[in-house]
């Protein structure tokens, strides 16, 4: 795996492998790899793409700057992670490489609607700045698929947008949640858990589980995110939002909805200490018949 820190070699390294007829598959993350990152170059791999992973923590994404300063900076352990998993270069700029004319004075990409609400709604600019590092990834890149979690659902449904939106030429890739065997979402945040901070926070998932049942089983979904809200509070948890949407375009829902067959996703953000955590389950329900 070659390492590399220019958009001029980036754009090198990608123009030899198109000569050499390999298609060009893309994992952008911030570093500080998990299984739930490999799992996407794995996926990449599975396609037998030319794989390109990059890390760059970005600071437009970032609306609270000691969350950006205490964000984990991790290169060398990644990189051994990355060429265990068969990735094939390495791009890790510095916020230079990326923002050569300064952060104030970049154009920036926003995606209406799925932006809104939900992480966007916690976060302000936080989407803008996803979409905006993404576009100017992609244009660096270049390539004919792009790999993303699940587990950030809302900013897959953002990409996904911004791509069709702007007649982007790729195909993006949502890659199933990787998960702990108590059902954990994989994070990078997860580090900032303590000990027993992490054998609590596996009830963020089981109050979406509670949830996804419930509507399985055509019950009020006001009271089901109340039970839920309820459950996560006495599990020592803050609370930030539970919600039920329309998975393809993240619209609201209600109860009629689930007469449907439909599918829709459970979302749920909370504060466990200093992580703020975030999941959710899609689930297509039964049509409901009399």
């Amino acid at each position: 795996m070659k390492t590399i820190h220019s958009v001029a070699s980036l754009r090198a390294e990608i123009r030899a492998a198109r000569l050499a007829g390999k298609d060009i598959g893309f994992v952008p993350t911030m570093g500080n790899l998990h299984e739930g990152h490999i799992s996407l170059i794995s996926a990449a791999k599975q396609q037998q793409c030319f794989t390109v992973a990059s890390i760059f923590v970005n600071p437009l994404q970032f609306n609270d700057a000691d969350d950006l300063a205490r964000y984990p900076r991790t290169l060398d352990e990644d990189k051994e992670k990355l060429f265990s998993a068969g990735c094939d270069l390495l791009f890790a700029p510095d916020v230079e490489e990326m923002y050569p004319n300064g952060q104030h004075r970049q154009t920036t990409v926003h995606v209406p609607h799925v932006s809104e609400g939900l992480c966007g709604g916690s976060r302000p600019g936080h989407f803008d700045g996803v979409a905006t590092v993404v576009t100017k990834l992609f244009n660096m890149v270049q390539p004919d698929l792009a790999f993303f979690g699940e587990k950030d659902f809302q900013q897959v449904a953002v990409i996904r947008k911004m791509v069709e939106d702007l007649n982007m030429h790729l195909e993006i890739v949502a890659v199933p949640t990787a998960r702990a065997a108590d059902g954990l979402a994989l994070s990078s945040r997860n580090g900032y858990l303590s000990e027993e901070q992490r054998i609590q926070a596996s009830a963020l998932y089981q109050a979406l589980k509670s949830i996804t049942d419930g509507l399985q089983q055509r019950k009020l979904i006001s009271e089901l995110l109340k039970h839920a809200t309820e459950s996560l509070t006495d599990a020592g948890f803050t609370p930030d939002y539970l919600e039920v949407r329309h998975a393809d375009d993240l619209s609201l829902i209600d109860d009629s909805a689930l007469e449907t067959g439909e599918r829709i996703v459970v979302l749920g953000a909370a504060w466990l200490g200093k992580a703020r955590l975030i999941d959710n389950i899609s689930v297509t329900l039964n049509r409901h018949i009399d």
